[in-house]
């Protein structure tokens, strides 16, 4: 039989109902427990909030009152710090001007004493005036009256009396002016030879320089620069042995195809120079090679040198004369004097000589002999020493040489006096030949640069019109303008170029200095 199923969905219908409403109470109920529970959450957070905030802002309220009171603090202390540092300048500034017054009063006490003393000198000085006044005129009338007895006692008036005072007086100073001169001539002899070796020493000093480097090097001329290398050598061997073999110094500088050989010797640069270009043109530059050279080069010279000595006393007609004083006579060849060769002046010396012996019937020979010597001590120089004078006379001693050529030798500088006529004829031989012009020559740029500076140097004055270098430099001349330079100043003016001219330049011997001033009226007739 059929089931009826309508009562049974109803009834299962009806109960999901009631479950449904009864799970949406649960649910509601649920939620409101949940709402009140967050609502007591919220009012919690609320009030801790508040709590929080009120905390927080006492905190703050305490910070800035704490803050407050310490600026308050703070700029009460710096008031009172200002206060007292005014306070204490004002009581610096109190006591100054305390001080002030004090020594006001002080200075016025002073100012007040001293017036009362100057018063007091003021009356005393008065006091004095009078009274020496009246003792000038008792001085004046005792003067006149002493005068008168005077007069009466020694019978001379008072023009008489000044006339003898004076000629006592002006015999007293002729007799101190006297003894004045001796003393000084008498000074004059004791410090003489200091005060010349003193002069010499400067004149070797100024012209020092110059000297070296003029006459004591010699250059070679080279086919390259190439060579410079080879002279020099490995290490610079090849350079230290020519050196050591020759005794001289080689100077390979910046100048092109050129090298320097420097030496006083002037034998040892003579053989250094031909021996250096002895190795240049043989292209075999090394130390036995030099070694070698350099021996053949000097006993080549060696016999050069002696062959001009025996030429040279051949030439003359100078017999007997020891070997080795013809040796020596041939060394002149190289040695110079002033820029002089030695043996072309002692050759012109002695024809000088023989002429002047056969003009006074002496004996020719004998003076050509004299002159030929007189200055072989010079070429003994660099090898001993002593002057050349003293050499000289060493030497021809030692080959006993006759004693008029001694004397001549000794005597030529006046060293000793003259004991022959023959000496004093071979010593104005040697004066003549010195002085002939071009004889004693100097390197033309330096000639040139002394004139010059010369005539700027004089030049160079207020007043000057013109300055001309004269008599090879030794003399200048200056032309003033008289209306600008009088008799006086024209004098100044020489004196002051003078001592310029010592004090820039370098020069031989002495320089004169001559300032002309001219006044012309010029006027014609007509």
């Amino acid at each position: 039989m059929p089931i009826d199923l309508g009562p049974v969905i109803v009834a299962v219908l009806v109960g999901a109902v009631v479950a449904g409403a009864v799970f949406f109470m649960l649910g509601r109920r649920a939620e409101r427990r949940e709402a009140e529970r967050q609502g007591r959450s919220a009012e919690q957070q609320a009030k801790q909030l508040l709590d929080q905030c009120r905390r927080d802002a006492d905190s703050a309220k305490h910070e800035a009152l704490l803050q407050a009171k310490e600026e308050s603090l703070g700029l009460r202390e710096q008031w009172e710090r200002e206060e007292k540092e005014r306070r204490d300048e004002l009581d610096r500034h109190q006591q100054r001007l305390e001080e002030r017054e004090t020594l006001i009063d002080r200075k016025l006490n002073t100012l007040d004493d001293r017036e009362r003393e100057l018063q007091r000198q003021e009356q005393s000085v008065a006091d004095r005036k009078q009274s020496v006044q009246q003792r000038e005129g008792e001085l004046e009338e005792l003067s006149a009256e002493t005068r008168k007895r005077l007069e009466r006692v020694a019978g001379l008036s008072t023009e008489d009396a000044k006339k003898e005072l004076v000629k006592e007086m002006t015999e007293a100073a002729r007799s101190d002016a006297a003894a004045a001169v001796r003393d000084i001539k008498e000074e004059a002899k004791r410090t003489a030879d200091r005060e010349a070796k003193k002069i010499i020493a400067m004149a070797i000093q100024r012209l020092s320089a110059d000297h070296t480097t003029e006459n004591t090097v010699s250059a070679v001329s080279l086919p390259s620069d190439e060579m410079k290398g080879r002279i020099i050598g490995r290490e610079g061997r090849n350079i230290r042995a020519f050196e050591t073999a020759t005794g001289v110094d080689v100077i390979i500088d910046d100048t092109p195809d050129t090298v320097v050989v420097s030496c006083f010797d002037p034998i040892r640069r003579e053989v250094a120079r031909r021996a250096l270009e002895s190795l240049i043109a043989d292209g075999r530059i090394h130390p036995g090679r030099i070694e070698e050279v350099v021996e053949k080069v000097r006993t080549e010279l060696e016999q050069q040198l002696a062959e001009t000595g025996e030429e040279t006393a051949y030439e003359l007609g100078v017999r007997g004369m020891h070997p080795e004083l013809v040796k020596l006579v041939g060394r002149m060849k190289y040695r110079t004097s002033y820029g002089q060769n030695m043996l072309a002046h002692s050759k012109e010396v002695a024809w000088l000589a023989g002429i002047l012996a056969a003009e006074l019937k002496l004996d020719v020979h004998l003076a050509k002999r004299a002159a030929l010597l007189h200055d072989i001590g010079k070429v003994l120089t660099h090898q001993h020493e002593g002057t050349h004078v003293q050499l000289g006379v060493e030497v021809a001693k030692r080959y006993n040489e006759h004693k008029v050529v001694i004397n001549a030798i000794a005597a030529h500088h006046d060293d000793e006096p003259h004991e022959s006529t023959i000496s004093m004829i071979v010593q104005a031989a040697d004066s003549a030949s010195g002085a002939r012009p071009g004889a004693r020559r100097e390197a033309f740029e330096t000639y040139v640069k002394r004139l010059s500076n010369l005539e700027e140097i004089a030049t160079s004055f207020k007043g000057v019109e013109k300055a001309f270098a004269i008599q090879a430099g030794r003399e200048i001349r200056i032309a003033v303008l008289p209306d600008q330079i009088g008799d006086a100043a024209a004098a100044e003016l020489s004196e002051q170029v003078a001592r310029r001219v010592e004090s820039e330049l370098q020069y031989p011997g002495q320089i004169k200095i001559v300032v002309i001033r001219e006044t012309r009226a010029v006027d014609f007739a007509r």
